[in-house]
C-alpha cells in the first residue's frame, strides 16, 4: 500500500486541478508521438520539492502552509506538486519522512563493536538552528494530527519506524555477538528513544540535544537491556 493509498485530506487542496485531455493521435503520427503520451512520470525534482515542503512548513506552520507556496518555492508547476501528492497532508509526511531518512542510511550503520558505541555513532551533530527547525517542523505534524487524528498510523510508520528499524539491527547485532541476552525484548525497547524524541518534539515542544539522546541510552536503552553501565565519553 501506497502513502497516497493512506493518506486523503482533500479538504486541504488549495483547489482543484482539471488537466485537459490528452491531445488524440493522428494516425499517420509515429510511434515516438505515442510513446511521449504514455511516458513514466519524471521524480527527478521530488528531493527540491520536499525541501522546499519543508522549508514552507517550518516558515508558515501547517495551516499556513499551501501548495501554491511550495511550488513557488520549488519553482514548479502546481499541477505537478497535485500529480505527485493529491494532498497537502500527503506531501508534508513524505517530506518529513525524507528529512528523517536523510539523517542515516541502512547501508551505513556504524559498527564499533559494542552497542553502546553504534546508538552513539547514530547521534549526529546539529546546530541551534537546525534543531528549531526541526521543532517547527514537529509542531506542523502536531497541527496537522490535530484536524486529522485518523493519519498518526500514517505519520508513525513514515517518520518513526524507520529509527525503529535501525535500532532493532543495532540491538540484534548485540545478541548475535552475544552482549546481549538471546531473551532480551528488542521489539519494545528498540521504540523507546524514538518515542521519547517523538513525545519531547511534539508534545513537550522542546528541543532534543545530545545529552538527552544519550541519558535514553545510557539510562533507559541499556539497562533494559542488561548491559552492564560503562563509564560514558560524551
Amino acid at each position: 500500500m501506497t502513502l497516497h493509498d493512506l493518506v486523503r485530506d482533500d479538504s486541504v487542496h488549495d483547489e482543484p486541478i482539471h488537466e485537459a485531455d490528452p491531445k488524440p493521435v493522428a494516425d499517420g503520427e509515429d510511434a515516438d508521438q505515442r510513446a511521449k503520451l504514455g511516458r513514466k512520470r519524471d521524480h527527478t525534482r521530488d528531493p527540491e520539492i520536499l525541501d522546499a515542503a519543508i522549508e514552507v512548513l517550518a516558515e508558515s506552520g501547517y495551516d499556513g502552509m499551501t501548495i501554491d507556496m511550495v511550488a513557488a518555492r520549488a519553482k514548479a508547476g502546481k499541477a505537478t506538486l497535485y500529480r505527485r501528492w493529491p494532498s497537502k497532508a500527503e506531501l508534508v509526511i513524505e517530506a518529513v519522512a525524507c528529512m528523517k531518512r536523510s539523517e542515516f542510511s541502512l547501508d551505513d550503520l556504524p559498527d564499533t563493536g559494542t552497542l553502546r558505541g553504534d546508538l552513539v555513532a547514530m547521534l549526529r551533530p546539529h546546530s541551534l538552528e537546525d534543531a528549531e527547525r526541526k521543532l517547527q517542523v514537529m509542531g506542523g505534524l502536531v497541527s496537522m494530527l490535530s484536524r486529522d487524528p485518523q493519519l498518526a498510523d500514517t505519520v508513525n510508520q513514515a517518520i518513526t519506524e524507520p529509527r525503529v528499524a535501525v535500532n532493532r539491527i543495532l540491538m540484534q547485532r548485540a545478541i548475535d555477538r552475544g552482549e546481549v541476552r538471546p531473551d532480551a525484548d528488542i521489539e519494545t525497547v528498540s521504540h523507546i528513544v524514538p518515542s521519547m524524541v517523538a513525545y519531547r518534539t511534539l508534545v513537550q515542544r522542546k528541543t532534543v540535544d545530545r545529552d538527552f539522546l544519550i541519558s535514553m541510552i545510557d539510562g533507559v536503552v541499556l539497562p533494559a537491556l542488561g548491559v552492564a553501565p560503562v563509564a560514558a565519553h560524551r
